[in-house]
Formats: structure tokens, C-alpha cells, sequence
């Protein structure tokens, strides 16, 4: 029976709109893989991958509308690919929600890339500063006071990070950290108070697009304790959507855990002498 009721449906012809919704959903998918996979690997410059996403992104709005196109033909005429087109809204949706939650965030969050929690005097970019001199890329010097005083109003539970442990001690934890987050280290040097603090500079990159973002990080003693300062800078783009912010605060977070557990460890005893050995005693023949 429910052969005999099929069979009429399935003779209908499937709706051109249908498909093309449907394809053009999935290769929008296609493209924004391939766009990822430029960025990440390098593979051509960051242009180009950015307008591989973007088309990406509006092959996908594309595919919604002839969709609905396709679900108003299918209404009138009775042709087949509902399926189809739900398909494609499901496609075309999935790709559409990250950059749309991108969006809300560029117009919540102020327009800012360069986040540091000494603006007065942040940690500069020194090893990474070649890093920063290509077409379209930030420059290494700090991003200035009006920077700061919009973080200040967006972000004002950074500022430095005062630890109750040697410098010497802070740095191993902040490298130690640096390495966890598996960020590129491209230069690190250990504290000698009184005549040199410490310094890492790093490289993070945001979690799906791997745009590059630096790092630097400051140690230097502060009376007995020692104080850290961080910056976290975007290559790219005169907004970062709050990444640097969110990487900076966690950092913070983890220093002051680490830096807490650390004082809290037992001082290790030194190991008992061996009492001396007595002399030889020497046999006159």
C-alpha cells in the first residue's frame, strides 16, 4: 500500500532550486575547510584566505535563499527536494553560526587588538618584532593610551601580577605554562636581578582560523616577591574580539594558581652528611 502511494510522488521530477541549495550549501563547506587549512599552514597569505572565507560565507547565505526559492517552488507545483533543501538550511546554518557570534562580538567589544597589563609601559616586542613588519600586519609598538583606556573600560581585571616567589621562580612557572598552551617560543631569557629581568616572547593562535597572535612576558623582581607583566597583541586586524583579553585573564589565572602552589610546597631537607671515614690505621713492621 504505501508502494502504491509512493510511487506517484517519486515519478515527480526534483526541484532545480532544491539542488542547487543543497550544492551550494556543501561547497561552501568546502571552502571554508580549505580557507582554515591556508591560514593554518601558511600556504598563501592571509588575503587570500580571508576572501576564501568570506565566499564561503556567501555562497552559504546563497544556498538559504534559493532554498527558500526552491521551498515556495516545491509548494506550488508539487515537485520533490524538501529533503534537499532542509539539508541545505542545516549546512548553510552551521556554517553561518560561528561568523554570526563573530559579529555580535565585533559590535559588543571595543575595537582594540593590543592587550597588555602595564599600558604605561608594556612589555615590548622585541624577537618578534620582525614578525610584524609585512604587508597589513600590526605594527610592534604598543597600540597607545587611547587603546588603553578603552581596555580599561572593557577589561579592568587586567593589570599586573604580583607573586610571593623569586623571579627567578615566576619565570620557570610562566614558561612552564607558555609550553603547556604549546605556544612557538621565539625567545626566552631567565632573570639575573638585579641587572636583568626576564623576558619570553611567544606565539599563540586563535583556536580555528589560527591567526597568529604574540606574546610577551615580563618578569622582573619587585622587593623580595616579583611581578609579571603580559601582552598579547593580534598580528592581523584592528579588532581581536576579545581573544587577547580572554588569553591574557587565563594566564594571569594561572600564574597566581601556580605561583600559590608553589610557595606552599614543603622546603626539601638537605640530605644528611655521611659522618667522615676514620683514617687507615697504619701497621709499623
Amino acid at each position: 500500500m504505501a508502494r502504491r502511494f509512493s510511487a506517484p510522488y517519486l515519478e515527480e521530477p526534483v526541484s532545480g532550486l532544491a539542488n542547487w541549495a543543497r550544492n551550494l550549501a556543501v561547497f561552501s563547506v568546502v571552502a571554508v575547510a580549505v580557507s582554515i587549512i591556508i591560514v593554518r599552514f601558511g600556504f598563501l597569505e592571509v588575503k587570500p584566505a580571508l576572501a576564501t572565507f568570506f565566499g564561503a560565507l556567501a555562497l552559504a547565505g546563497l544556498s538559504i535563499l534559493i532554498g527558500f526559492l526552491g521551498f515556495a517552488a516545491i509548494w506550488q507545483n508539487g515537485t520533490r527536494g524538501m529533503g534537499r533543501i532542509l539539508m541545505a538550511f542545516l549546512i548553510a546554518g552551521l556554517v553561518l553560526a560561528y561568523p554570526a557570534y563573530l559579529a555580535v562580538q565585533y559590535r559588543r567589544l571595543p575595537p582594540i587588538h593590543d592587550i597588555t597589563t602595564d599600558p604605561i609601559d608594556p612589555p615590548r616586542f622585541e624577537a618578534l618584532s620582525r614578525l610584524r613588519t609585512g604587508d597589513g600586519t600590526n605594527t610592534a609598538a604598543y597600540a597607545g593610551l587611547y587603546s588603553a583606556e578603552l581596555q580599561r573600560k572593557a577589561y579592568p581585571d587586567i593589570e599586573p601580577v604580583q607573586l610571593e616567589i623569586t623571579p627567578e621562580r615566576a619565570f620557570d612557572i610562566a614558561l612552564r605554562l607558555v609550553t603547556r598552551r604549546k605556544w612557538l617560543v621565539i625567545d626566552e631569557r631567565p632573570p639575573q636581578p638585579p641587572r636583568r629581568i626576564g623576558r619570553i616572547e611567544a606565539v599563540a593562535r586563535t583556536p580555528i582560523m589560527g591567526f597568529r597572535e604574540d606574546v610577551s612576558i615580563r618578569v622582573q623582581p619587585d622587593g623580595e616577591d616579583s611581578r609579571v607583566d603580559i601582552r598579547s597583541s593580534s598580528r592581523y586586524f584592528d579588532s581581536d574580539l576579545g581573544s587577547n583579553a580572554a588569553r591574557v585573564s587565563k594566564l594571569m589565572d594561572d600564574l597566581s594558581t601556580a605561583a600559590e602552589a608553589d610557595a606552599l610546597k614543603p622546603a626539601k631537607k638537605a640530605a644528611p652528611m655521611p659522618p667522615p671515614k676514620a683514617p687507615a690505621k697504619t701497621v709499623k713492621k
